[in-house]
């Protein structure tokens, strides 16, 4: 019998998922050290693909299949980009939550901060 609990329903906490998804991975992982970081990396190729297939069937553009896709299904595919994005900063750094932190003040000042001092 494991000594893990597995929670009946997930954290609200953003980074506390990230953790605990993250630790989830690592004790399942079918490749470990540089090899396992860089599949969990390429990952995120993999979910970005799923939105664009979204997108396409969510807008009928292959004649062949038709519409097969809604925008909820591309919303639910952003949303595994972005979790996979987060658990790959994880796997980087334990200072994932402060690295994330940093970058987003950074891409916002450049943005958003711009526009409202002009």
């Amino acid at each position: 019998m494991s000594d893990q609990v597995t929670p009946t329903t997930p954290p609200t906490d953003l980074w506390t998922s990230i953790d605990d998804l993250w630790r989830w991975l690592d004790a399942n992982q079918a490749h470990g050290d540089r090899e396992g970081l860089l599949l969990r990396i390429l990952k995120l190729s993999e979910e970005v693909g799923e939105v664009a297939q979204a997108v396409i069937g969510a807008t009928g553009q292959n004649p062949r299949k038709g519409t097969t896709h809604t925008w909820e299904d591309v919303q639910s595919e952003l949303c595994d980009v972005v979790i996979t994005a987060l658990v790959a900063l994880r796997t980087l750094t334990p200072d994932a939550r402060e690295v994330f932190a940093e970058r987003l003040g950074r891409v916002w000042e450049r943005s958003v901060g711009d526009a409202q001092v002009s």
